[in-house]
């Protein structure tokens, strides 16, 4: 049997005609950024997250990077991040010329560890970027009780984690604002690159929609030095069809990942778990073994596509070696970039896959 890391075909083919429909529409009205589609979209994924304001752009670093300009972040200040992330969430504090400070993850869930955070603040810090990493929010109250002590910004970086949960919030509502991707593989993809920033703060939503379009509030009157960042319509309008069915798709990615947790017995296997706090939505079903090579060449052997989120720690990439931060400074950081595997996760997946992965994981020695 072999089985892809990822399928988007059973999610499509649910909503094929409902996206062909959208595409013939928004290609007869002629009118391709910022219109309609887009003013519906961040009113409808605003509402899902329990904020006020949704500003639509290219894609999750660009939200990042939208929000630390929003709030005039630049040289000179730090950014506190997590060590165990995609480098997207570093290259944001970079973009704007800040500085990102690694703080190490909680083992049990992979997030920033709050209890090392205030160790990490300098009178440089300016803000905290929360990481919900593989689809689990990070322990939001904790973290948002030290930024408040320090007078510092909590920006969430949600790109993994749309819809889930934390105390019964979304995920997009537990900061000062928050940065979502919709590459085509997360939980809420569109059919291309795009992004948005969601947050209560008015003068902000206001400031980031200026900056994403060329630092302008009204045609050619640019009032700051901008980017050109910005969601198009026709991305806008399968987003829209797709956040009808994401609760859906998150829930049966739910039920996908109980199957794993229960079914995988290997006692050489680290498996994933979900915070008391959290709904967990599953973007990625992580696992950890000491012999990572040994085991991803023996699942290959038996068909089963796997992927590393990530095989390198951001403080040893290349893009980094200015920092000069050595290898065994963060070795959390490095012990799980040595053992992680994302298995395969995708809606519509057939019990008869997940079994064989199970039964081949298990029979793994």
């Amino acid at each position: 049997m072999n089985i892809p890391f990822v399928s988007f075909e059973p999610m499509h083919k649910e909503i094929e005609n409902e996206l062909l429909h959208k595409f013939k529409e928004v290609y007869e009205k002629n009118w391709f950024i910022h219109g309609e589609e887009v003013e519906q979209f961040e009113k409808e994924f605003a509402e899902f997250c329990g904020s006020h304001y949704c500003i639509g752009c290219g894609n999750g670093l660009d939200a990042l990077y939208l929000i630390l300009r929003g709030y005039d972040i630049g040289p000179g200040d730090e950014v506190i991040i997590p060590s165990n992330t995609y480098i997207a969430t570093a290259l944001a504090v970079s973009y704007v010329g800040a500085k990102p400070i690694f703080v190490e993850p909680d083992l049990l869930t992979y997030n920033i560890n709050p209890c090392l955070i205030e160790k990490a603040i300098t009178q440089n810090t300016k803000a905290i970027i929360a990481v919900h990493l593989y689809g689990q929010p990070a322990d939001m109250d904790e973290i948002n009780q030290i930024a408040k002590k320090n007078d510092l910004k909590v920006i969430e970086d949600a790109a993994q984690a749309h819809g889930s949960l934390y105390n019964g919030k979304r995920v997009g509502s537990l900061g000062d604002a928050s940065g979502f991707s919709f590459y085509p593989g997360k939980n809420l993809g569109a059919l291309g690159d795009a992004g948005a920033v969601v947050t209560n703060d008015k003068e902000l939503a206001a400031k980031i929609r200026a900056v994403a379009n060329y630092g302008s509030d009204q045609k050619y009157h640019h009032i700051y030095k901008g980017t050109n960042s910005r969601l198009d319509e026709l991305q806008a309008a399968f987003l829209r069809i797709k956040l009808k069915n994401l609760d859906n798709w998150n829930d049966e990615r739910r039920k996908i990942a109980q199957k794993y947790l229960r079914g995988i017995t290997n006692p050489t296997i680290e498996k994933p778990s979900e915070a008391e706090f959290a709904k967990h939505v599953w973007h990625l079903f992580v696992v950890r073994t000491e012999k990572r090579d040994e085991f991803t060449k023996y699942l290959n052997q038996h068909g089963i596509a796997i992927t590393i989120h990530y095989p390198i720690p951001m403080h040893l990439q290349g893009a980094y070696k200015e920092l000069a931060i050595k290898e065994g400074t963060l070795p959390l950081a490095e012990k799980i970039s040595h053992e992680v595997i994302s298995l395969p996760m995708w809606y519509g997946i057939s019990d008869k896959e997940i079994n064989y992965v199970i039964e081949t994981i298990n029979n793994w020695r």
